[in-house]
């Protein structure tokens, strides 16, 4: 090996590093890291900016309009690439990082990759108390990065160039992990950035990398497939690391060869085509009838790929209290909740092993036949809650408007509020993998951001196809400004602004545990002395897009017409009633907490409503 050497400052040796890190994706190599989001400060223009400037045709640096929403962007286009590719985020000494703590936990709760190189204070502390400084009186090392040790997988403070020969591989090592795998933070010491260091060449030569699957214990399958011969209600529920595994197909033949019944978590949305016989529909909180129906009865129920999110379970109530779980997952964490048999392993080779495992096996015919009638009688339900007509518009119409007209390859991105639970309930998946409702950390903002993002790795492999935004009022005002960012790029975006005048899903729990609606429409505010509807058309037009505002869904279709036609960011608006047209049915209990104690009639009695609803709940870990 050789003992040559280069000198580089530490900024550089990160960024040169970074470039020559590939990974093979289906036969073909390509950068692992697909470039960056970076707003530039005081902390990190002088010497990492100086680095990235080299490097701005191989590292393509995306100028941010928000250091919160350059993170959501960078988590979307990592789901995109089915967390095999990732971006990175650069911010200032400060509050600019400080905004990135919120896009940190949304990637960590999602287990998605996501690099962060952000500025901090000077190492000698020569200069401190230095600008937009935390100063902590009893610990000087403990500052405004330290936020991000709760919401990475990996952190780490450089205070000397030599420490990236042992930091970056480690950061990269997590964020390829199948296991691990979550957002990496590396803070950056303003003078350290500049300092230099006399590095191994052999450190910067070309390294391809692969997704590591590991094989699952055999002991563990052969548990799991004794479990799985004793069920008379067989159930699989498949989540999204499924996707991530890339594991569709196996996920399919293992459920046609075993003919059980599928149901799919919020992450797992599009694991299976709508029309596929044994796709019975999405599970939990924001589900269906027709999955619930099943999950109340099954015996025995396979997890693939799925944290098991109370929104999946009902808070653990969705389930007959003796059902028995087998629980596949990469993660040795999730594998063994709730008294899970674990199988810990690659999806797709555990499907495999457990099918071999479990040859001839089938589930018995009249549960499968139950539960495809489940299956059709939700469609039923589905296709007249999306009819519009002689009825207040609704989120379920919209969606069911552009389900209708849209491309099957178009990506689907929606997150908070109501729009999550609608668009899970209601969409139809047209194609495998084309759908991102952004709900394990249920981030407002989420969308616009997420949809630039999407478009950015859309524009890597699907070029032709569109990245379609459902938001409502509430999360467009907390969080617009890539639509900017998008028509600055020319990543054309399509966003459905459904306004319902204010938190209306939010105003709907409230009434239903028997409060009265306060502060989340805004007419409900008793601050708000003069209520108007924003004029979301001439805002987006003002950051460049093209927009109009419809009346109602047949005027949305058409528009999304124009949209789809158009070269450049559409954004498509529409008024929705905040109190009818909701999805009422397909819902399983969640626990959230009432008043044990009130003076409110209302509130008392669905106190005692909603606590009723724990007597079907599985006690666990």
């Amino acid at each position: 090996m050789s003992d040559a050497t280069i000198r580089l400052t530490t900024a550089q040796a990160i960024i040169c590093y970074l470039t020559n890190q590939l990974i093979e994706i289906d036969g073909q190599e390509m950068r692992v890291c697909g470039g960056g989001f970076g707003i530039f400060g005081h902390g990190n223009v002088t010497c990492l900016g100086e680095a990235l400037n080299t490097v701005q045709d191989t590292l393509p640096l995306y100028r941010g309009q928000n250091e919160q929403s350059m993170g959501f962007a960078a988590a979307a286009y990592a789901k995109q690439w089915l967390r095999q590719r990732f971006m990175f985020c650069t911010a200032s000494a400060g509050p600019g990082t400080l905004n990135l703590v919120t896009s940190a936990a949304l990637a960590h709760a999602n287990r998605l990759p996501m690099l962060m190189l952000c500025g901090d204070g000077f190492i000698t502390r020569l200069p401190d108390p230095v600008l937009q400084q935390m100063e902590n009186f009893n610990d000087p090392t403990f500052g405004a990065n330290d936020a991000f040790r709760s919401v990475t997988r990996y952190w780490d403070r450089i205070t000397h160039p030599a420490q990236v020969l042992h930091s970056l591989p480690n950061a990269l090592a997590t964020l390829l992990d199948p296991a691990d795998c979550g957002p990496a933070f590396l803070g950056l010491p303003q003078d350290v950035q500049g300092w230099t260091y006399d590095y191994p060449e052999v450190f910067f030569k070309k390294r391809v990398h692969r997704i590591r699957r590991s094989a699952p214990d055999m002991a563990e399958i052969a548990d799991a497939a004794a479990l799985l011969r004793t069920a008379k209600h067989p159930m699989i529920i498949a989540g999204g690391g499924v996707q991530y595994s890339r594991a569709v197909k196996e996920l399919t033949a293992f459920a046609e060869a075993h003919q059980i019944p599928v149901v799919e978590t919020i992450a797992g949305r599009a694991n299976m085509v709508a029309t596929h016989p044994l796709n019975i529909g999405p599970i939990g909180v924001t589900g269906s009838d027709s999955a619930n129906a099943i999950a109340e009865q099954a015996d025995v129920i396979l997890a693939v790929g799925t944290r098991l999110q109370d929104f999946t379970t009902g808070s653990w109530t969705a389930f007959a209290k003796g059902a028995r779980f087998i629980s596949i997952n990469a993660g040795r964490y999730d594998a063994g909740k709730h008294r899970s048999l674990p199988v810990v392993g690659d999806a797709k080779l555990s499907l495999l092993a457990l099918g071999e495992a479990a040859a001839g096996y089938q589930a018995p015919g009249d549960w499968v036949d139950a539960a495809k009638a489940h299956r059709a009688e939700w469609d039923a339900y589905v296709a007249k809650n999306v009819e519009h007509g002689n009825r207040p518009n609704s989120y379920a119409q919209a969606i069911g408007v552009v389900n209708a007209l849209c491309d099957p390859r178009d990506r689907i991105v929606a997150a908070a509020g109501g729009l999550p639970a609608e668009v899970t309930a209601n969409w139809r998946t047209l194609d495998i993998g084309t759908v991102d409702v952004e709900f394990g950390f249920s981030c407002m903002g989420y969308e616009i951001a997420g949809g630039w993002g999407a478009r950015i790795a859309q524009s890597e492999r699907e070029p032709d196809q569109d990245t379609i935004v459902f938001t409502g009022d509430g999360s467009y005002l907390l969080m617009n400004s890539d639509i900017y960012s998008s028509v600055l790029t020319g990543k054309k975006l399509i966003a459905f602004v459904l306004d319902n005048g204010g938190f209306a899903v939010i105003n709907k729990l409230q009434n239903n545990t028997g409060n009265d609606s306060f502060n989340n429409l805004i007419k409900d505010c008793p601050t708000v002395s003069s209520p108007f509807a924003v004029d979301f058309e001439s805002h987006a037009r003002a950051m460049g897009a093209e927009a109009e505002t419809v009346a109602n869904p047949a005027e949305l279709g058409e528009a999304f017409k124009r949209a789809k036609a158009s070269d450049k960011t559409y954004v498509i608006c529409m008024q929705v009633d905040p109190y009818e047209g909701w999805t009422d049915q397909g819902h399983a209990w969640w626990e959230v907490g009432t008043p044990h104690v009130t003076e409110n009639s209302s509130v008392r009695t669905a106190h005692q409503d909603w606590e009723a609803g724990r007597a079907k709940q599985r006690r666990g870990v």
